[in-house]
């Protein structure tokens, strides 16, 4: 995700700038070449079709545009939540889970659970990051396992869903501080709805992950741009032909004009496409790694650690 006011001019030329800038100004300047030159003038069409066009295909990519964001906003509160959610889990087993004979100590066995679930959830964090970007397989023992204290939940990585199945474990260990006498009945229930609420959030993300953008519109958003790229200079031809005010050259001053206002439609159906997806490690994405090392750090401050790595710094102003 960019985190400037601005993007840098090199990345808008890399990304944005100039392979449809190029391809647009070869196709212009081969229309104005046929139109003045070859003297092709059968080429020309009426502007006010190309305008009505025009509007209409602007109107169809803004909702393009408005869809798509609302897609990564959704994916951003939903991220936002996970935050939320992780500093209450982590604050009710500091305060929930105790050993029977507590007396607002704070003895190895208590400091040994609490650490387990903390980490575990820290794991669970990265696991979900990993889970919705499809990188599990390859950085689940260096970003996931170091977090995973008990050494039988480091095989969960094979599973379909590991965070679905280290939301499980949590609920064992749960049950399991309960039959302990470290967890009362009512403060057990209290720590399972907050396991309920993680795995709302997770769903929601899985459904943003698993339910592609309506390819109806994001295919006919790209094709209309492209129908409108092709006809517009073959209405702007005439309308500069007829300018005899310019000089004998007017003609070619459709290029640069017809050029511009293709890449900019362009843009916006790609501006658009981008956002279409907002859990694929791209520079327009939710910074997933970013808000894992913030819950990480916070968590283990909680925690009384003071060995906390420190926050992920944006590369060429993108966070991560």
């Amino acid at each position: 995700m960019h985190i400037e006011r601005n993007l840098r001019p090199s990345f808008i030329w890399q990304k944005y700038g100039w392979r449809p800038l190029l391809v647009f100004m070869v196709y212009d300047a081969l229309i104005g070449f046929m139109y003045g030159p070859l003297d092709f003038h059968w080429l020309d069409i009426p502007w006010q079709p190309v305008a009505t066009l025009g509007t209409a295909v602007a109107f169809y990519i803004g909702f393009k545009s408005n869809a798509s964001y609302s897609r990564f906003w959704e994916a951003r509160q939903l991220w936002g939540s996970v935050v939320n959610s992780s500093r209450t889990w982590t604050g009710r087993v500091l305060d929930f889970v105790r050993t029977p004979d507590d007396n607002f100590g704070y003895d190895s066995v208590e400091a040994e659970a609490h650490r387990r679930l903390v980490y575990r959830h820290i794991a669970w964090v990265n696991a979900l990051r990993l889970h919705l970007r499809r990188q599990t397989a390859e950085l689940w023992q260096t970003e996931v396992v170091p977090f995973l204290l008990d050494p039988a939940d480091h095989a969960l990585g094979q599973t379909n869903n590991p965070p679905a199945q280290l939301v499980v474990r949590q609920g064992n260990d749960l049950r399991q501080l309960s039959f302990d006498g470290m967890l009362t009945e009512f403060r057990e229930v209290s720590m399972a709805e907050t396991l309920r609420e993680l795995n709302n959030h997770q769903g929601a993300c899985e459904r943003i992950k698993n339910t592609p953008f309506p390819r109806q519109y994001a295919f006919f958003s790209y094709v209309f741009v492209i129908v409108f790229a092709v006809l517009l200079p073959l209405g702007l031809v005439e309308e500069f032909d007829s300018r005899v005010a310019l000089g004998p050259y007017h003609v070619w001053l459709m290029v640069p004009f017809a050029t511009l206002v293709s890449w900019v439609f362009h843009t916006i159906e790609k501006v658009g496409h981008n956002s279409e997806n907002p859990f694929e490690n791209g520079e327009n994405d939710v910074s997933m790694s970013s808000i894992c090392r913030s819950i990480e750090i916070d968590l283990r401050q909680m925690l009384a650690e003071t060995n906390v790595p420190a926050p992920l710094k944006p590369i060429n102003d993108v966070l991560y």
